[in-house]
């Protein structure tokens, strides 16, 4: 096959939510920026698609603001979740600081396309779709660019930087050799979508409900649902058919009931497998990982494309300085690992937390059967002294060290809805 050479200042691999904020700021910066994406689109299902309060201030940051209201999104201010024994608010949003006491729904593809639009528009930025890295270009111990496939034929970018932002399965941290650090979670999710009217709740909820734990986005006019079941399970859920599925969701939430039978087989639903995990190192010679490619998240408290944003920005701010001149020392790279490590291990820590003590828990099988959930002494003192409630809030909402936008990277239009 025949192969092309090209050259460029930061190869950015992967056109995720860390990719395409980081080629932005980098291009704003005017470094001559690269984002490879795989695919052809970002249209994919079931991705993250929250926008956390601190993102929202960020795209205001980066002129960007008016342009996501514009879509529209679903404005959550509040979290609850369903027990046996009641309702119980958990989360309020409306006592974050800042003009954005909310989150936002929004399909990924929408806010991924509104970045790239706006990147599209600086002249030392290129965006090149279908295009899958299939390898590093080596000199020595220093990484020197990729190799990637595209229209069928190889490619060769040199760069002076290559970040990877390609997820948690990273082609370009396990090229590199970059060591993983697991650890055990007790969770699948199952993801699918049911049909939602308007005399249903609106919002965000969960449910826990005699060993089965779910929760329920509001998308409008369905339902964004993710089913949590113990780790591999998902053989024996199938063996038991379709209908037992079913029956089940009737079980914990008796309002679907009159809309489950459009789950016509297992191929209408899709099973994400919970990684919880992170590099030691995230980077080498010429090569740095953030969001996913660095620590994959798990999905309780919905907290990863805002933790991967944050890491973009970081980098974004700290490399600007350096990519101009040109190879980037590792001391640099190690900056940007050193600004984003204490959020990322906490974070991590609190979601291996939740997972022992509520998830498992939640989705556990007794001899005896399952048993009516019991609300835990922090959630009843939560409705007791609401003032609680804005804890995890912040948490979802703004996150640990949230970023912002450098001064050159900023946009003139700010919109707040």
């Amino acid at each position: 096959m025949a192969t092309t050479a090209s050259k460029t200042g930061c190869c950015v691999v992967g056109g995720g939510p860390a990719g395409l904020i980081l080629g932005l700021i980098l291009a704003r910066a005017g470094v001559r920026t690269t984002v490879l994406e795989k695919h052809a689109d970002f249209l994919r299902d079931f991705r993250g698609d929250t926008v956390h309060a601190s993102t929202l201030t960020l795209l205001d940051e980066l002129g960007l603001g008016e342009q996501f209201a514009a879509l529209p999104p679903r404005w959550l201010e509040k979290l609850s979740v369903q027990m046996d024994s009641g309702i119980y608010a958990v989360a309020d949003l409306t006592r974050l600081p800042g003009h954005h006491q909310h989150i936002a729904f929004v399909p990924q593809w929408d806010f991924l396309n509104v970045v790239a639009d706006a990147s599209r528009q600086e002249p030392s930025y290129e965006l090149i779709m279908e295009a899958e890295v299939t390898d590093l270009l080596w000199d020595g111990q220093l990484v020197t660019g990729v190799r990637y496939r595209r229209d069928g034929e190889d490619h060769l970018l040199e760069a002076d930087l290559v970040v990877g932002c390609d997820g948690r399965f990273s082609v370009s941290a396990e090229r590199a050799g970059l060591r993983l650090r697991t650890f055990g979670v007790p969770m699948d999710v199952l993801w699918f979508r049911l049909p939602r009217f308007d005399t249903d709740p609106e919002g965000a909820l969960g449910r826990i409900s005699r060993s089965n734990f779910l929760i329920m986005i509001d998308r409008g006019d369905y339902f964004q649902i993710g089913f949590v079941i113990r780790k591999g399970s998902i053989t024996t859920l199938r063996d038991h058919g379709i209908a037992a599925f079913r029956q089940r969701l009737r079980d914990v939430v008796p309002w679907l009931g009159d809309r489950v039978d459009l789950l016509q087989s297992f191929d209408d639903i899709r099973l994400l497998n919970v990684i919880l995990s992170r590099l030691p190192r995230w980077y080498r010679p010429g090569l740095l990982c953030i969001g996913d490619a660095a620590h994959a998240m798990s999905p309780v408290g919905g907290v990863g494309i805002n933790l991967a944003v944050q890491d973009a920005v970081a980098a974004g701010r700290i490399l600007a300085q350096s990519l101009p001149l040109g190879r980037v020392p590792t001391t640099v790279l190690r900056r940007v690992q050193r600004r984003r490590w204490l959020p990322t291990v906490i974070t991590q820590t609190f979601q291996r937390l939740a997972h022992r003590v509520v998830v498992a828990a939640s989705i556990a099988e007794d001899e005896a059967g399952p048993r009516p959930t019991i609300a835990p002494v922090p959630l009843i003192m939560m409705q007791r002294f609401p003032l609680l409630q804005a804890i995890p809030g912040y948490f979802i909402g703004i996150g640990l060290l949230p970023e912002h936008a450098p001064d050159f990277a900023r946009g003139r239009v700010a919109a707040h809805p």
